[in-house]
């Protein structure tokens, strides 16, 4: 899946959790090979195992963040 995909590219996907159900990973790649793909997310790097994931692609950047609101 991630084969095409070069590192530093935001991306998600969609894998299967040990404890049942699924979560998505998403941020920038870090390492991608045969095995896992490691994806840099807000809250650290997380390690996709290949028969883990379910589906992924690239994504867009994230939008610009908003100026606060002035009362």
């Amino acid at each position: 899946m991630w084969a095409d995909w070069p590192v530093g590219t935001r991306v998600v996907i969609r894998y299967r959790r040990a404890e049942g159900g699924f979560s998505d990973a998403l941020g920038d790649l870090v390492a991608a090979d045969d095995d896992a793909a490691v994806v840099h997310t807000r809250r650290g790097p997380v390690r996709v195992a290949a028969a883990d994931a379910v589906v992924g692609k690239p994504v867009p950047p994230p939008p610009p963040r908003r100026a606060p609101r002035r009362d």
